[in-house]
């Protein structure tokens, strides 16, 4: 798995060019790919539901970092091995979670689950309301009906003389 996530990344960099950002659908993964103007590149590899926004994001955030923190004759023949970059690990376990990383998938998520709750609400206002309207009618019925059993009681008691 390293050998092809560092393969494609390689190549994805390669075709890129500078100042790009590009997402590259690769077997069950999306390459996300960042060349700055400086030629320094980043690859986020993640499944097609990670959105593209909070991996650009976390590329850019990172490169910003990379840049300020490691010098730049060192990059073209960096490595794992010589480089030391400790932020990394720290921003790839809290980017682990996009809703809790980035404040606009967290509102979006948020605007979500507060439309369902929403619809929820509407729709059982509604069915209340069917019920209201179901009480009225058979309350009218009701009325109508004791209506008839008044009068006809009283045609009934009318013939009847009290001695």
């Amino acid at each position: 798995v390293q050998e092809f996530m560092t393969f494609t990344s390689q190549l994805i960099v390669e075709r890129s060019s500078k100042g790009t950002r590009a997402s590259v659908k690769e077997q069950d993964y999306l390459c996300h790919v960042y060349v700055r103007n400086d030629s320094l590149a980043g690859v986020v590899i993640a499944d097609n539901e990670y959105p593209s926004r909070v991996a650009f994001t976390l590329l850019e955030k990172v490169l910003d970092e990379f840049s300020k923190q490691v010098d730049r004759i060192d990059w073209p023949v960096g490595s794992p091995a010589t480089i030391h970059y400790p932020a990394l690990d720290g921003h790839l376990s809290r980017y682990q979670n996009p809703r809790e990383a980035d404040p606009m998938t967290k509102v979006q998520a948020e605007l979500d689950e507060t439309k369902i709750i929403l619809h929820n609400t509407m729709e059982s206002l509604l069915e209340r309301g069917e019920k209201l309207d179901d009480l009225v009618s058979k309350s009218e019925v009701l009325g109508t009906q004791s209506k008839a059993f008044y009068k006809t009681a009283r045609k009934q008691n009318s013939c009847c003389a009290i001695m």
